[in-house]
């Protein structure tokens, strides 16, 4: 793994980028957490209390969640 641009988030900054609340980030972590999304980034730990994201994670995390929302919707037919 080339290391030379990784850049680390903490909380703070991964909140503002994901628009989600501090509880709705660790939920999507936590594979025992009923909103667990195994699609989202897990951190890392950066020390015995401190943990960060990758920022191209969140990113590409971001795409995903737009790229989803963009799709075209399909809608059921009432039976006639």
């Amino acid at each position: 793994m080339n290391t030379e641009n990784i850049i680390v988030l903490r909380l703070p900054e991964v909140k503002q980028k994901t628009g989600l609340s501090r509880s709705s980030i660790y939920a999507k972590s936590n594979p025992k957490s009923k909103l667990y999304d195994e699609t989202f980034p897990k951190p890392i730990k950066l020390g015995v209390n401190t943990s960060g994201w990758i920022e191209r994670e969140i990113n590409d995390w971001i795409y995903q969640r737009i790229q989803l929302s963009r799709q075209p919707q399909t809608t059921q037919k009432e039976p006639s």
